[in-house]
């Protein structure tokens, strides 16, 4: 999925813009990696969608210069690393039995 949408968001962004909203698929995969080997429930879901819309919109910690990379990279890589910290973060509230 993330190759795909590396080559798709480089050929979106000729007619649609540079990160266009239009483009979803990497919402989609920062999604996907904000679930990554968690149990799937509704608090693991509702966790996951706020910490990455959090780590998406305000892009702290080395995510907006990934967002700056060129030819479809920096549309993916961004929620990439969003989901990476949002993994990260719920895998920490589980180990420590914050959430189940």
């Amino acid at each position: 999925m993330f190759i795909i949408g590396v080559f798709v968001s480089k050929e979106a962004e000729k007619s649609w813009g540079k990160d266009s909203n239009k483009i979803v698929i990497d919402e989609v995969f920062g999604m996907t990696i904000s679930l990554l080997f968690l149990p799937i429930n509704f608090i693991t879901i509702v966790i996951a969608f706020v910490l990455f819309r959090f780590f998406d919109i305000l892009k702290p910690l080395g995510i907006r210069k990934a967002e700056k990379l060129k030819n479809g990279w920096g549309v993916m890589v961004d929620d990439l690393v969003a989901g990476i910290y949002s993994n990260i973060i719920i895998q920490i509230l589980i180990i420590t039995n914050i959430i189940k």
